[in-house]
């Protein structure tokens, strides 16, 4: 497993969290746009500036904002 600046890391639990409050609770503005700068930050964070981010680099970015903190079952058995 790579591993992420810290701060990355933690926009990333954040855009989960965000994520699943949205969807327990649609339709608040203030979720859609703490998402959307939530998402910018990830997106452009200077980790990509040298590594172009592959879509497995997404994915694991993405399972340490999982409740659990794993990676999911459907990359490892």
């Amino acid at each position: 497993m790579r591993s992420f600046p810290d701060d990355l890391a933690q926009a990333q639990q954040e855009w989960s969290a965000a994520y699943r409050q949205l969807a327990e609770r649609p339709g608040r503005t203030e979720l859609r746009r703490r998402l959307y700068r939530l998402s910018a930050q990830l997106y452009f964070h200077p980790y990509w500036q040298q590594r172009r981010p592959s879509p497995a680099a997404w994915w694991e970015l993405r399972d340490l904002g999982r409740p659990d903190g794993h990676m999911s079952e459907r990359l490892h058995p």
